[in-house]
This record gives C-alpha cells, structure tokens and sequence, in this order.
C-alpha cells in the first residue's frame, strides 16, 4: 500500500488531546499534595511556633528596615553596682613628692621634700604616710636599693646642681624628678615583696640610712 503525502496547506485532523495542553481539572479535584497556596499559614504548620523572641538580645530591630536578630547575652551591657561603685580598688598605691622647702642648717642650706604616700598594699604598714626627705636622704636609698636588689634595675636619680641649685626652677625640676623615681620604683612588685628599705624610706619618719 502506498501512501501519499497530505495536500499542502491542509491541516490533519486531531483527537483534542494535543501533547502540549494541559486539561483542566476541577476546582474539587485534588491528588492528595500540600496545598501550594501563599495566604496564612495554620497554626498547625510543623514551621510555625509560638515562641516569641527575648526582647533582651534583639538589636537592629525597626529602624533602618533591618530584621531584628538573637544575640548572645554576654553582649549585654551592665551598669555597675554601688558596691562596685564605692568599694576601694583591689591595688592602690599612690606617690606624691611635694611641698619642698629650703632649710639652714648652720651655714649650710639644704632642700627636703615631702613624701606622701598612698596604699592599701599589704606589703605596706601604713595606708596613708608623709614624711619629708632630702636629696642626700634618696642618695642613699637608691645606694641600698641596689645592693639588696641584683634582679631589679634601679632608675636613676635627677642629677645634681651646683649652681643656682635654690632656684624655684631648678627645685621644682628636682621635685618632679624624685617623684617619678618613687613612683618607679614603689610600685616595682619585687622590691614590694623583697626589699626591706623599701617600706621604712616611705613610711618611717625617723628612717636611717647607717640602720641598712
């Protein structure tokens, strides 16, 4: 049997079920599948659950469009308590080096200086002393220092002046010198604990350097 080819421009005719249609179905109809649906999800949705965010840890929240998000409690801010407040710190030490006056001594004239003293220390007798010492009088404390201290390295002392050494200049220059010396040297943790002049030059009034 021979066949020939449709006459051109005739369309062959069709049983309606075209393999590029989709039939309709029925607004009843359904196969059993999860609704696709955007509107509200239920309440019984296993993605849907009832715990609210802690308002705590919620940061970025409303302004500037951004969602808000968790964080953790450690980022919390805490303000101090009274306690903390009015309580004295664990280490307090305290160098001043002031008041210098000239003194006559004779013919001689000579400048001290007060040391006051600050500390709740243990290694320390007294929280709070003032006693006043010459520039001979660091002399030979930082002598001692040195020879008791091997491990320490001991600053050095302003120098000395031979003219002008009166002066309110010149004073006030030795004043801030000798006061940034005790600071150093005070608040160095080994001699705290290893040096025995250390608490007598800065508390004792009637310290002697011939006792060391």
């Amino acid at each position: 049997m021979s066949y020939s080819s449709p006459t051109k421009g005739v369309v062959a005719p069709t049983s309606g079920h075209s393999p590029f249609l989709r039939p309709e179905l029925p607004p009843s109809t359904s196969f059993g599948f999860p609704s696709t649906s955007f509107s509200t999800p239920s309440t019984t949705s296993p993605y849907v659950t009832d715990r609210q965010p802690n308002p705590r840890y919620l940061v970025g929240s409303g302004a500037g469009g951004k969602e808000a998000h968790e964080q953790p409690a450690t980022m919390e801010p805490r303000s101090q308590t009274l306690e903390e407040m009015y309580s004295a710190p664990e280490n307090t030490l305290e160098i001043e080096v002031r008041d210098p006056r000239t003194q006559e001594f004779g013919r001689k004239m000579y400048t001290d200086y007060e040391i006051m003293c600050r500390t709740n220390i243990p290694a320390f007798k007294v929280r709070y002393s003032s006693v006043r010492r010459r520039y001979s009088d660091f002399e030979a404390f930082r002598d001692i220092l040195e020879r008791e201290s091997t491990r320490v390295n001991i600053p050095q002392l302003p120098g000395k002046v031979f003219s002008g050494r009166f002066s309110d200049e010149v004073i006030e220059q030795r004043r801030e010198g000798l006061e940034r010396f005790m600071q150093i040297v005070a608040g160095h943790p080994l001699l705290q604990t290893g040096s025995k002049v250390l608490c007598a030059f800065l508390q004792d009034p009637s310290w002697n350097a011939s006792s060391y």
